[in-house]
């Protein structure tokens, strides 16, 4: 009797660790699924391409290749590792890609450059400047305030000053971007506009930071 009790003990330890191992691999892959990377197979190759369409609400969107071949995943929180959290259709686009699960995602963002695009009315302020004047304006870290895409506007504040500045749709689509949340650190070029303090630039809150070798 005892030592059927003993037998019974041990089988209940040993099952009690399988099913525990068994979580623990279901919460490592619930952990992955929440970072936007599924399980990969193979590796890594570097590819050129433009974003077909991005939607920050959803969390994800698509890139097409200059090569030709699927549609590439790309998911909000790869594009956050880059330092941003939206990025702007049309925009060309460096990335690491891997064969998934899922098909051909984005692991990596490698490099952002905007789409071209003319100055709107709504940029009068900025058409009307040098460029120099724009590029000489000291980059600072701020946080958005609020921004509507439908509005086509918003308001950040840098850090350190309740002082509002203006937002402009075009401005975040020149600089590479879509959309902004509340409370989004960036990096913003504020200018004097007609409208008072506006961004002209607006970066990666990253570009904002003092580098060591400064």
């Amino acid at each position: 009797m005892k030592c059927n009790t003993l037998e019974t003990r041990i089988f209940l330890r040993v099952e009690n660790n399988v099913q525990n191992s068994a979580s623990v691999g279901v919460r490592h892959n619930t952990l992955k699924e929440r970072q936007g990377v599924s399980e990969q197979n193979g590796d890594t190759s570097q590819v050129t391409g433009t974003v077909k369409w991005f939607d920050p609400v959803k969390g994800f969107g698509f890139i097409v290749s200059e090569t030709g071949g699927p549609d590439i995943l790309l998911h909000v929180n790869v594009l956050r590792n880059f330092g941003q959290s939206s990025v702007a259709d049309g925009a060309a686009i460096d990335v690491r890609i891997q064969q998934t699960e899922r098909g051909v995602q984005a692991v990596e963002v490698l490099q952002i450059v905007p789409p071209s695009s003319d100055v709107t009315a709504g940029l009068t302020d900025i058409a009307e400047l040098d460029d120099h004047v724009v590029s000489d304006a000291p980059l600072q870290p701020g946080r958005v305030k609020w921004f509507d895409k439908g509005k086509g506007f918003g308001f950040a504040n840098a850090f350190g000053s309740a002082e509002d500045v203006f937002l402009h749709v075009e401005v975040l689509r020149r600089s590479g971007l879509s959309d902004l949340a509340p409370g989004e650190a960036l990096a913003m070029r504020v200018i004097d506009g007609k409208r008072g303090r506006m961004a002209a630039q607006v970066l990666a809150w990253e570009a904002a930071l003092p580098r060591d070798d400064d």
